[in-house]
């Protein structure tokens, strides 16, 4: 335990500026995949249906379209970054095992090095924290102690 919070607070030490751009961009993408599988759920649910877990193909679909919907905004403007990391890896670890194994690793329409891609940049931000330009930082540098408003 003790680890994990000197990895944070080395994290939140060594966070440029420009990976706040980076962290936005993420969530805006996974907004958007988000947002395309609500659009087109049956493209989804026959994502789903087609891996080895065919059975709960409708409650992964949800699952799916919800984290990334909502971890995506999240990352994006940078509230609970890392829990809403923590969600994502599943989906994302999901696609590059599971949905990219059906179509072929190689294969030409595979979205491997886009899955692959924000993997990366997850456990980036799962390690780094949310950084300066974000909501987290501002209610950290307004929060006040609530024991110096005791009288």
């Amino acid at each position: 335990m003790k680890s994990l919070q000197q990895l944070q607070i080395w994290g939140e030490k060594h966070h440029p500026k420009w990976l706040d751009i980076i962290r936005i961009i993420l969530g805006l993408a996974l907004v958007m995949k988000g947002y395309s599988f609500i659009r087109n759920t049956d493209a989804l649910l026959q994502i789903m249906e087609n891996s080895r877990f065919p059975w709960v193909s409708l409650t992964m679909a949800h699952y799916v379209a919800f984290a990334h919907l909502v971890g995506g905004f999240l990352i994006c403007v940078g509230i609970l970054t890392r829990l809403a990391v923590l969600v994502q890896l599943p989906v994302i670890i999901g696609a590059i095992i599971y949905v990219n194994s059906q179509r072929g690793f190689f294969s030409g329409n595979s979205e491997l090095m886009y899955s692959v891609v924000i993997l990366v940049l997850l456990i980036i931000f799962l390690i780094i924290g949310s950084g300066p330009w974000s909501v987290d930082e501002s209610w950290r540098r307004n929060n006040v102690n609530p024991d110096e408003n005791r009288t």
